[in-house]
């Protein structure tokens, strides 16, 4: 997920708390992550349950990537503030966290020179839009100038597509509202259009604000948001998440209940891992437990390979428990006996919080 929104609206304090709740690169060997990328522990109860169960040597829980983009600014399509390199850094994420700046502070400056969070969701889809209509504009040229020597049916139908998103996007509505098939589909997917990706809207407000739950300018967005496909938003607040970090557990706890208020960083995670259509499987042991992430709709073999390659080519079946029965009757032995401990072959689509055990057998003469 990356962080998108206007200069000074809280972009870098909400990444640096999530640097901060972050997990260290040495988890991850092999793994470089840019100084503006951090990578998030998902919380899950499911997955602290599952410790607490098979208490294991080593327990990996789910993660989501999320990059800091430098602020944008009106004209950023035409190359204003970063422009174009601000741009390209959007296109290489899955899904936008959309930070509206609700608070008002004299001491933080606006580069429009006013507080209004709608007109600033205005300016940014306007730029989103306007560097997607570039992209295809390209696509599109770059298939006319082969007309002379006859388009294959291919280049017919890539140019149909093309001409399409642009009449879509000429309407000023983002590419993600539209009605596409399959095929297309492919097209966009490799065209990586900015507002063809999920967004999550978090609205940056005051303490005080968050705390009494109301804030002028939250009808507005909430009216605007719906209007332009009714994605997640998210209310909270960069000052309080700063003040409570630093606090120790007990004292932290005490104040958000005398606040009232809980801290929305842990529904930030969750919401944009959701978002960009991630789920997770477990695999669960004495040595392990372990999340597992994988696309929606991803059958066994296919999720048996993020394990290892192996395990897809030499797939046999797939022995799923599902969470809520393995809670219920707390062993695995007990699932077993309850005969809800279930066998699955190829065809079988994962689902969210499944814990799996797969079997698989490559032969000698088949490893290349």
């Amino acid at each position: 997920m990356g962080i998108v929104g206007m200069p000074n609206v809280g972009k870098s304090t909400l990444f640096n708390l999530l640097t901060k709740v972050g997990v260290p690169a040495e988890n991850f060997p092999f793994c470089t992550i840019d100084p503006n990328s951090a990578r998030v522990n998902v919380p899950d109860d499911r997955f602290n349950w599952l410790c607490s169960l098979y208490k294991p040597k080593s327990a990996v829980s789910a993660f989501l990537d999320v990059v800091d983009i430098a602020g944008l600014v009106r004209g950023a399509a035409q190359g204003e503030g970063l422009g174009n390199a601000f741009l390209s850094h959007i296109a290489a994420v899955d899904g936008i966290y959309h930070v509206c700046r609700a608070f008002e502070d004299a001491d933080v400056i606006h580069v429009e020179d006013r507080v209004d969070p709608v007109a600033d969701l205005e300016i940014i889809h306007k730029e989103l839009r306007a560097k997607d209509r570039s992209k295809i504009e390209g696509v599109i040229d770059s298939i006319n100038k082969l007309k002379s020597r006859g388009l294959k049916k291919e280049q017919l139908e890539e140019l149909e597509c093309a001409n399409r998103i642009l009449e879509h996007l000429d309407k000023d509505l983002d590419v993600r509202f539209g009605d596409w098939s399959a095929k297309d589909v492919e097209w966009l997917n490799e065209y990586q259009l900015l507002t063809a990706k999920p967004a999550v809207y978090l609205v940056n407000m005051s303490e005080a604000d968050f705390a009494r739950k109301k804030n002028k300018f939250l009808p507005k967005i909430h009216e605007w948001v719906q209007a332009h496909g009714g994605e997640p938003i998210i209310p909270f607040s960069a000052a309080f998440e700063n003040k409570i970090f630093e606090m120790p557990e007990d004292e932290k706890a005490k104040y958000c209940k005398e606040a009232g208020v809980i801290s929305m960083l842990p529904k930030i995670v969750t919401t944009g891992f959701k978002a960009i259509h991630l789920i997770y499987f477990f695999t669960a042991g004495e040595d392990e437990v372990k999340c597992w992430q994988i696309r929606q709709g991803t059958k066994a073999p296919q999720a048996a390979g993020t394990i290892h390659t192996d395990f897809e080519r030499g797939f046999i079946c797939a022995e799923v428990m599902k969470y809520d029965e393995l809670k219920e009757l707390g062993t695995e032995t007990a699932v077993k006996a309850g005969g809800k401990y279930r066998q699955q072959g190829k065809d079988y689509v994962v689902a969210d919080g499944d814990i799996i055990y797969f079997k698989f057998n490559v032969t000698s003469s088949g490893k290349k």
